[in-house]
């Protein structure tokens, strides 16, 4: 068995609605997000890998790169809290019928803070 990871970079924009008015991240900020997906399998195929990059990178940039990337995350469809929490598991959910093998999605903040998600 077979790991392999990818990372994105994601500027973006949020606020988290639920904390009180009070707190810094209630109020619009901006974040460099790191999203690092991680496949798992065999290489039980002609080319002797877990998956191509090519289309690692095509479902990513089709599934949610292209809605978050230099966005402001609380305007996309499910992320209206966008907690690193949720903002893992929304990029999990959006892309597990596209990459067989996916089994955890992370999302790093500024580096020095990260989620990890992993279904189950």
């Amino acid at each position: 068995m077979f790991r392999i990871e990818r990372d994105y970079t994601v500027e973006a924009a949020r606020r988290l609605p639920r904390l009180p008015a009070e707190h810094p991240c209630h109020r619009l900020h901006g974040h460099r997000f790191t999203v690092t997906l991680a496949i798992e399998g065999d290489t039980d195929n002609e080319q002797q890998w877990v998956a191509d990059y090519y289309d690692v990178d095509a479902a990513y940039e089709a599934g949610v790169g292209s809605l978050i990337d230099h966005n402001c995350l609380n305007d996309v469809a499910g992320l209206e809290n966008p907690t690193t929490e949720v903002l893992a598991r929304w990029v999990f959910e959006r892309l597990a019928e596209q990459l067989p093998g996916l089994v955890e999605v992370t999302v790093a903040e500024e580096g020095d803070t990260r989620c990890a998600y992993r279904p189950g």
